[in-house]
């Protein structure tokens, strides 16, 4: 089989004397002129703890390409963090980075015809984008996890990310010194890897290695673990095997993958935002997945691992229990998941587990499913006279099913967290946050410091908070994002006045408002699109190019 077959193109043709003289320019020989070429994106950059190591394990990966008589291009793309921009303006550009990061690998391995590709990632849009890319191009493929952060400490108390946002929150109402605010902001991140609870990054590792995309273990194994730095060894290997019997992405991402990855999503109670990305993957691999698909999925399973944000584990404690092989195992045996997909290591899912212990009564990490933290999924789907095309509930079973309030409105993040500042947001209230969904933020910024500081407030189990945003990964509480229409498209949620009782049910996944249907007509009436929150750029191409958050965000539809 020739393995070569896209390289080829530019090493092979006499035609093409200029493109073979500039890679022999740049340090190959004419013997790796004939080997096939894969390109190794990494999306590390300085300045994050969740990529600032990602380049050193891509060149691990050439390492082990090399080892396998394969030629690693190393390139770099973006990786937006959102722990980082999370409360400020450049929250904007997280969800659109996604876009940036899908759209440049394909750029790179499609313009140089790279033969397969290794993408070393470690943030929350990392993962997601480089499966698009992957997906689109259909060339064999897989994805290396950055790998997870190690808790923090400080004065006897467990830290990590979220630990901040919610000492912020603790902070405004006086219930913490500064000198104990500085230390909780120092020992939070002790080094690399992204952040540690079942979070946006965790959960679509765990997500994407049951899809497939990943080896196992990549999702748990810690970012400065050994088992980590030989995973990155270990990439040539697999993708010789990949290119040897032509296993393409599109292989591995069928239907049945889909439906065990929000198994998996939902076993570990993970984030909300995997609603967005799994759809906008599915997409890009031609499989249809529907926000109907992930409630069907909540009516059957159940929430099983104590993780962090609403329980007490950090990703780094299921590692040392072994991991999300782990999970898969115990899934499989509970007839939870399917084991007959295909993944990278060119064997199905149960293969890849067969000698993985299941999870028993000796750790308290992952409930059997007879003695559940939740008896059904903890997204939850919501439709109503406020949200028409739906809305995306992630309720824990500990803010209880059902929630009822008047409104306190605010039309901007900026807003909410001024009125939070001043003591506002009262016991009772039903907190609606809009004109930040993917036109009106844009880029749907996620509400992580509000919730953050309503936590930290004492409020997490008073208030309920909705939004046509997004939340972290991080956000715990009675939440309700996503909803669609948008505020910016005139949806209902643009018509809602302080005042107005609102009604959440995530035992009837209703939500709505009660205001008379004439009330709300004749407000649609005086209501008027708000001007574009960006005018030039990056931004104002994402306005006018994606789609609802009820199908994931996507921009080439």
């Amino acid at each position: 089989m020739v393995l070569n077959k896209y390289s080829r193109i530019y090493t092979q043709d006499d035609s093409l004397p200029a493109s073979q003289a500039m890679l022999i320019g740049a340090g190959l020989s004419e013997d790796d002129l004939r080997k096939p070429f894969v390109g190794v994106c990494s999306t590390g950059f300085e300045g994050n703890t969740c990529n600032m190591h990602l380049d050193g394990l891509a060149n691990e990966v050439k390492r082990g390409l090399a080892a396998e008589g394969l030629v690693g291009l190393r390139f770099n793309t973006i990786g937006v963090s959102d722990g980082i921009t999370n409360g400020t303006p450049g929250m904007r550009y997280s969800l659109v980075s996604r876009e940036i990061i899908a759209d440049s690998i394909e750029a790179m391995a499609g313009a140089h015809n790279y033969d397969a590709l290794a993408c070393v990632v470690g943030c929350d849009k990392n993962m997601p984008g480089a499966l698009i890319a992957m997906a689109r191009l259909n060339r064999p493929a897989l994805m290396v996890y950055g790998g997870t952060i190690k808790g923090g400490t400080f004065k006897g108390q467990q830290l990590n990310i979220v630990s901040c946002f919610e000492a912020y929150g603790q902070k405004l109402r006086g219930h913490l010194s500064q000198e104990d605010y500085r230390g909780i902001i120092n020992n939070a991140c002790p080094g690399p890897g992204a952040c540690g609870g079942m979070y946006t990054a965790n959960t679509m590792a765990a997500a994407i290695e049951t899809l497939g995309m990943s080896v196992p273990f990549s999702a748990s194994s810690t970012a400065v673990s050994a088992s980590k730095m030989q995973e990155c060894l270990d990439t040539g290997h697999y993708l010789r095997l990949l290119l040897e019997r032509d296993i393409k992405p599109r292989d591995i991402l069928v239907r049945e993958a889909f439906e065990n990855a929000m198994v998996v999503t939902t076993v570990l109670g993970g984030s909300t935002n995997a609603v967005i990305h799994l759809m906008a993957i599915a997409d890009a691999a031609g499989v249809k997945l529907t926000l109907a698909d992930f409630q069907a999925i909540s009516n059957r399973v159940p929430v099983l691992a104590d993780l962090k944000p609403s329980g007490k584990y950090l990703m780094e404690d299921l590692s040392a229990l072994g991991g999300v092989p782990a999970v898969l195992k115990t899934l499989l045996n509970e007839g939870l998941i399917t084991g007959d997909t295909l993944t990278v290591t060119g064997q199905t899912l149960a293969e890849n587990v067969a000698d993985i212990r299941s999870l028993g009564a000796e750790q308290d990490l992952l409930r059997p499913s007879s003695s559940p933290l939740k008896a059904d999924g903890h997204i939850q789907i919501l439709y109503g006279n406020l949200a028409p095309d739906g809305a995306v509930a992630k309720i824990s079973g500990k803010e209880g099913e059902q929630f009822a309030g008047p409104a306190i409105v605010f039309d901007s993040e900026e807003a909410i967290n001024e009125g939070l500042a001043q003591g506002l947001v009262k016991a009772g209230h039903v907190v609606v946050i809009r004109y930040v969904g993917p036109k009106g933020g844009p880029g749907m910024p996620e509400m992580l410091k509000p919730t953050s500081a309503i936590m930290g407030a004492g409020l997490g189990d008073k208030v309920a908070l909705l939004t046509d945003g997004r939340f972290s990964g991080g956000t715990h509480g009675f939440v309700i994002g996503h909803v669609c229409p948008e505020a910016y498209d005139g949806g209902p949620i643009a018509l809602v006045e302080n005042g107005d009782w609102i009604v959440l049910d995530a035992s009837k996944n209703t939500i709505d408002v009660h205001v008379d249907a004439a009330v709300l007509q004749a407000r649609r009436e005086q209501w008027r699109p708000p001007a574009p929150n960006a005018t030039r750029g990056v931004l104002r191409k994402y306005i006018r190019t994606v789609g609802s958050a009820s199908t994931g965000c996507i921009t080439d539809q």
